[in-house]
């Protein structure tokens, strides 16, 4: 169990630090977990952990719709897959484990970002 808490603290700390890390951004609870948005405005990613006892230690993030999301999934089903609620709309949640590529992470959340960031944000750059 330790390890569990270790793991999503850790995980929880570095979507932190990459969420934030862009123009504008804020945190706020949403639903009893963290959610990330711009300040005044709409989300652009969450982060859940075990979130009705699935084990599952996520981001989410939106997409570009429902295609998009369909076609991350596809490719990727060990990484990608609907999450609860928001999946309707199209985001999509990613696995954070052990092997986590970080990199990835960072690209999916500053371009979820992008796509809820009004104008003046988009000019001081996401990414």
């Amino acid at each position: 169990m330790a390890d569990t808490v270790t793991h999503s603290d850790n995980a929880l700390a570095k979507v932190r630090e990459i969420a934030l890390a862009l123009p504008g951004s804020g945190e706020r609870l949403s639903h009893g977990s963290p959610g990330f948005h711009i300040v005044g405005g709409k989300f652009f990613a969450y982060f859940w952990h075990d979130h009705h006892h699935d084990g599952e230690t996520v981001v989410i993030v939106k997409t570009s719709g429902l295609d998009e999301q369909e076609a991350l999934i596809e490719a990727k089903p060990d990484l990608y897959f609907k999450p609860a609620y928001l999946g309707p709309s199209g985001w999509v949640a990613l696995r954070l484990g052990g092997d986590t590529d970080w990199e990835l992470v960072a690209d999916r959340v500053a371009q979820s970002w992008e796509m809820v960031a009004p104008r003046r944000l988009l000019e001081m750059g996401g990414r």
